[in-house]
């Protein structure tokens, strides 16, 4: 007996088309049912795309949804961080303006030191380009002395604050000047009861001795009893001697600055002890010119001819006797 003879192996369908050419061609079966087959594997094959397709797309969104979570958490992160550098460099920068703050002030009156305030002055007598004038003066506490003996060292320091206060709100020469804006007025502690300011932009002499003899009116009008009772029957007066500056050109004073600094607070010192000295009820000012790099005193010849002019006494370079 033979053996049976071997079935021919087939291939199977690998692809949508073969499939449907095998229906077609290979399957033994009516032609609606075989139509019917390839529309049924159609729709199935179309529903599995169509999933397919949703899925990725799914897929797709969920990484992207994800991609935005890492990248919003790591901006937070980013933002957070900036957060804490800019809080940090605020902190440093404030520090950093505080104890400059401190090394420029004196620390009973918040006024400027008399060093940084010299300073301010150079500057300015350096730098100033418009020809015009400008005030400074020294400022003394009349009779402090009894005050501190008699009513104690903390009345004495109520008394320093406050004519320090009145000195910041009233020596402004931007009050009485409506004017393009010029470099702000400076008010310093000179050293123990004395005081010194710099009034710059003004267009008259005038004008700085309106500024001054406003100041000296407050102080002596103050109701000193608001700081000490016992300073009711005792009102404070002060002395103020002040310099009316002419600048004119700035070659003629910028290389000589810090002399003339000097030889204007000097000036004004001398001005405020006469006036100590007569205990004059009123400023005692003097209105001034820079020649040849130094301070002089403008004076008005009496016969009303020209003006005549003379040096101020001492060196320009000369300091004051300021007092510790």
């Amino acid at each position: 007996m033979s053996p049976p003879e071997p079935v021919p192996s087939r291939t199977l369908p690998a692809s949508l088309d073969e499939l449907r050419r095998w229906i077609r061609e290979d399957l033994d079966a009516p032609e609606p049912q075989r139509a019917d087959l390839i529309r049924a594997i159609d729709g199935i094959f179309d529903r599995q795309r169509e999933l397919w397709q949703s899925s990725k797309l799914e897929a797709v969104q969920a990484l992207s949804a994800g991609f935005a979570d890492e990248l919003g958490r790591l901006q937070g992160e980013v933002e957070a961080k900036e957060r804490a550098v800019q809080d940090v460099a605020r902190y440093f920068e404030g520090l950093v303006a505080n104890l400059t703050d401190r090394t420029h002030r004196d620390p009973k009156t918040r006024l400027l030191n008399y060093e940084w305030f010299m300073h301010r002055v150079e500057a300015f007598l350096a730098t100033e380009q418009r020809v015009q004038w400008c005030a400074a003066g020294v400022v003394d506490i009349a009779r402090f002395k009894w005050f501190n003996d008699t009513f104690g060292h903390a009345a004495g320091d109520r008394v320093i604050q406050r004519v320090a206060r009145l000195l910041a709100e009233q020596m402004r020469s931007h009050d009485l000047l409506a004017q393009e804006s010029s470099p702000s007025d400076l008010h310093a502690r000179f050293g123990g009861d004395e005081f010194t300011f710099l009034l710059p932009g003004l267009p008259s002499p005038e004008q700085g001795a309106v500024v001054a003899a406003r100041f000296k009116r407050h102080v002596e009008h103050f109701p000193w009893q608001q700081e000490d009772v016992r300073l009711e029957d005792h009102s404070v007066r002060v002395d103020v001697g002040i310099v009316c500056l002419r600048l004119g050109s700035l070659a003629g004073r910028r290389g000589a600055a810090r002399s003339l600094a000097e030889a204007l607070i000097s000036r004004a010192d001398e001005l405020m002890y006469a006036a100590k000295g007569l205990g004059s009820p009123r400023v005692h000012m003097v209105t001034a010119e820079v020649r040849d790099g130094r301070l002089v005193d403008v004076v008005e010849d009496q016969a009303g001819r020209e003006p005549g002019r003379t040096s101020v006494a001492g060196d320009a370079g000369a300091t004051s006797s300021r007092k510790e």
